[in-house]
């Protein structure tokens, strides 16, 4: 649908937005260890494991003792750092790099990171209850990607992103325009239980997490919805000279 390039939009509260770039970091160094020097049975062996697969978590199946390397809870969230290919690691990446760093200025270094887990587990939930039993391991950084776009909508629905319009046509738009229509197309594909290799579910359940957590987890003082922040100004006072007497409704003196 669309490519995201570029926002204008300079952090306001933080230097540099660390925990952003860290997972960033963190994704394409797994990717690249488990893609690229794994063997074709370390790769199954990876995804099986730290992939989220609903029946597993849900009891409806066990996984081999062998491949069985952390709780099968903190899957929720390990599955959000692995990908199947480049493309679907370089998209969630893009995502992340245009609109993570606003919303990590909005929150702060930490609740940012909690922000992140807490979308990637709720787009996890929201795969499993679509398919309790699906024997399918789920694996990467969608639901948290998809948390990320709900609120930086809130946040900045105004502010111009450069945007590839069908991967060739660069335009400056507001953002609630690309984001409103991403979003609208997530819940659109699962109304039509279109039947891929995409979890539409998991995006939804990120989008929601997204604009719900932010309304909680953002700064205090900052606006929603691009809105400015007014603050009383200052009345500058001679205190050489004797203040003026205030003038009432009915002219000088009052009543």
């Amino acid at each position: 649908m669309f490519v995201p390039l570029h926002d204008a939009n300079r952090l306001k509260h933080i230097r540099l937005q660390y925990v952003t770039l860290a997972i960033i970091a963190a994704n394409v160094l797994i990717f690249l260890g488990v893609n690229l020097a794994a063997t074709e049975a370390g790769l199954f062996a990876t995804v099986t494991s730290l992939g989220y697969t609903p029946a597993v978590v849900n009891d409806f199946a066990e996984l081999p003792p062998e491949l069985v390397w952390i709780p099968e809870e903190m899957s929720l969230v390990s599955y959000s750092f692995l990908h199947g290919d480049f493309w679907h690691l370089g998209g969630n990446m893009l995502f992340l790099w245009v609109f993570g760093d606003n919303v990590e200025d909005a929150m702060g270094h930490v609740r940012f990171l909690i922000f992140y887990i807490l979308c990637a587990v709720a787009g996890a939930l929201a795969h499993g209850l679509m398919d309790p039993s699906s024997s399918a391991p789920l694996i990467g950084a969608s639901g948290a990607v998809a948390g990320i776009v709900g609120a930086y909508l809130l946040l900045h629905p105004r502010v111009r992103v450069w945007v590839l319009v069908l991967g060739r046509i660069p335009l400056p738009l507001p953002a609630w325009i690309p984001l409103g229509l991403w979003i609208g197309f997530q819940f659109a594909m699962i109304a039509l239980m279109a039947d891929d290799q995409v979890s539409w579910a998991a995006h939804i359940g990120g989008i929601v997490a997204g604009m719900a957590l932010v309304l909680v987890l953002r700064r205090r003082g900052v606006p929603l919805f691009d809105r400015e922040i007014r603050t009383p100004q200052a009345v500058e006072v001679d205190v050489s000279r004797p203040p003026a007497p205030t003038h009432g409704p009915w002219g000088r003196g009052g009543s």
